[in-house]
């Protein structure tokens, strides 16, 4: 497969900014953000080689003193061989990040010119005066320059502080989100079909480290059983490195991440599983480390039932499907993998695939839905959220719901089933998806719609006036194609 894939929006969007800065002569600036071995790295490097502009690139190194850095900044600045004259490039490097900023002003040749600060949050780290520096040297030099100024970051939360209101640089970067390669992606960077697709999208999480080594047209299981002979697979390596990243000690965030890779999905039984022997962690530590997870690290993601009635309770999952997988089964398989026991580890993997994948697709196929409803490809163009319902008892639990807003609505649209098995939705499965629709407060009769998505397709007992939308893995696939 090609070593680049996809990334079609976002190259346009630098592009975009490149075209402003050579039409205009003057400066602009983009903050890019996304989690770790998204591809923002790789998309950036990619974007310059193809630009055919002169370019910086430096990458911070994390733990590394501000002298390191100011040094390892000077020798990018040599390797790039920006400086029309030589001699103005000091042998000692600068002592501060105001006379860093100062020597590139002056070096920068008259052409457009890109700069790439790579993993900003670790120059941040060490020195509390560089978002001010960075802003200064902006405002009074780089700005009036034709200058493409990128700056990366892995920390979503502090980059998103970057161009926040109340710091230096407030105003003066636009932000790009970079997320995982799309299911579309997928498909075509590994010439699988829907339902196969789909599969390595969740396997993978839609990270490019992982899809770049997956043979071509090698389906999920297929390509998992052969990943069990090699410890150091990046499916199992990406996640481990993640989670070493994130907690590189075990503490009580990790043993709470690990409860809901485990498949606790509830506040208490997340409490129980992440607390100490015989007693529950309390709710004064929990909540505070939930809070981190879900709107700091974004590795957790919380839904709350969709309905006109607030409800409880909420539910937690982990946000990526490859780290979700590798803390269900990944990680106990490539210890086995470690010690020979290849076959083992395929059948941990094996034993859990179903209702792993039963479980991950879910959120994805509301993502799609949405996108398709944003561009009239369902029957409810005003639906502007899709999720789910589930009452106290999880019985009756209803995958589906679309609405107006949420998680309490004015009005639903439709109720929906996600069947991601090896048969067809067929007529039980309606009656369910019924049953369990009545019960969903502000769901009409008649008025709200009923929906299924389904791996296997429709058993011929459904009629296809019973329902009125009825999708397949093409559906999915194709909501992000348009």
């Amino acid at each position: 497969m090609a070593d680049f894939v996809g990334r079609t929006a976002e190259l346009a969007v630098l592009d975009k900014r490149l075209d402003q800065v050579s039409r205009t002569g003057r400066g602009a600036a983009i903050a890019i953000r996304g989690r770790r071995q998204v591809g923002k790295s790789r998309l950036v490097q990619e974007f310059c080689n193809r630009a055919g502009a002169p370019y910086l690139y430096f990458t911070a190194i994390k733990g590394a003193s501000g002298v390191e850095s100011l040094t390892g900044f000077m020798r990018s600045v040599r390797e790039a061989g920006l400086a029309q004259d030589h001699d103005l490039l000091p042998d000692a490097p600068p002592g501060n990040w105001n006379d860093a900023f100062r020597l590139l002003s002056v070096i920068l040749p008259a052409r457009p010119t890109i700069v790439v600060l790579d993993e900003l949050p670790w120059l941040a780290e060490v020195d509390d005066q560089f978002d001010g520096s960075l802003q200064v040297a902006w405002d009074r030099q780089l700005a009036e320059r034709p200058v493409l100024l990128v700056l990366l970051g892995s920390d979503i939360h502090m980059m998103e502080r970057l161009t926040s209101y109340d710091r230096p640089f407030f105003g003066r970067a636009d932000n790009l989100v970079l997320g995982p390669l799309s299911p579309a992606d997928v498909a075509a960077a590994l010439s699988l079909d829907p339902p196969d697709a789909i599969d390595a999208h969740l396997v993978s999480g839609g990270l490019p480290g992982i899809i770049r080594a997956w043979p071509h047209g090698v389906v999920a299981l297929d390509y998992l059983r052969r990943e069990c002979a090699d410890p150091a697979t990046p499916v199992f390596g990406i996640p481990e490195t993640a989670m070493l990243a994130e907690f590189p000690a075990p503490d009580q965030s990790r043993r709470v991440l690990e409860a809901i890779g485990a498949g606790d999905r509830t506040y208490a039984n997340i409490a129980a599983s992440a607390g100490s022997t015989g007693a529950g962690l309390p709710s004064g530590t929990l909540t505070p480390i939930l809070s981190r997870l879900v709107t700091e690290k974004r590795l957790v993601a919380v839904e709350e039932p969709l309905s006109t009635k607030a409800s409880r309770p909420a539910l937690y999952r982990i946000a990526d499907t490859n780290l979700r997988l590798y803390l269900a089964a990944g990680r106990a398989a490539q210890e086995l993998t470690r010690r020979g026991r290849t076959d083992a580890a395929f059948n941990v993997l094996a034993r859990r695939w179903s209702a792993w994948r039963g479980r991950s697709v879910e959120p994805l196929i509301r993502e799609a839905l949405l996108l398709a409803t944003a561009v009239g490809l369902t029957p409810w163009p005003n639906a502007e959220v899709v999720g789910g319902w589930w009452n106290r008892q999880f019985n009756p639990e209803v995958d589906l719901v679309g609405a107006d807003r949420g998680p309490v609505a004015g009005r639903l649209f439709f109720a929906g089933s996600v069947k991601w098995l090896a048969t067809p939705f067929d007529r039980h499965d309606l009656a369910a998806l019924a049953a369990g629709a009545a019960g969903i407060p502000g769901y009409v009769p008649g008025e709200t719609g009923l929906a299924f998505v389904s791996l296997s397709g429709r058993s011929s007992d459904v009629g296809v006036a019973e329902v009125d939308l009825d999708w397949g893995p093409a559906d999915v696939v194709a909501a992000w194609e348009v």
